[in-house]
């Protein structure tokens, strides 16, 4: 997860610089990429450790879009309860967190015999 992390930060850093205040924003965008991509680990590539999962990063401007490819069974999202805090849920808070930290996020099922998660926000300026 740290080499994931550090790629991610770290290439993001070299095309923005100092224009973005990196203390708030990398917090935000570690834990976004650590819930999808320990989902993958631990349900998608659980049975199957051995595959590729492939990270995609695009960034125009200061707009981010961030994609997760794996070769997992899927999940059907439409059958997704939004945990409530009174149920005292264990599980499924990872779709709703990186609902709240991203402007943007959607999940595709089985394009080519791979699953896609798609994330994406803009980046706001430093003084901002």
């Amino acid at each position: 997860m740290t080499i994931v992390e550090s790629w991610l930060l770290g290439s993001l850093e070299v095309a923005l610089g100092d224009s973005v205040d990196w203390q708030h924003q990398s917090s935000r965008l570690r834990l976004a990429l650590v819930e999808a991509y320990s989902n993958v680990v631990r349900h998608a590539h659980r049975d199957q450790p051995n595959l590729p999962i492939l990270i995609r990063l695009e960034l125009k401007e200061r707009d981010i879009a961030l994609e997760i490819w794996d070769h997992g069974k899927g999940y059907d999202i439409t059958n997704y309860n939004q945990p409530s805090p009174e149920a005292k849920q264990e599980s499924g808070y990872g779709w709703l967190i990186m609902q709240k930290l991203m402007d943007r996020v959607e999940y595709r099922l089985q394009i080519n015999g791979r699953n896609c998660l798609k994330m994406e926000t803009s980046l706001p300026k430093a003084d901002e």
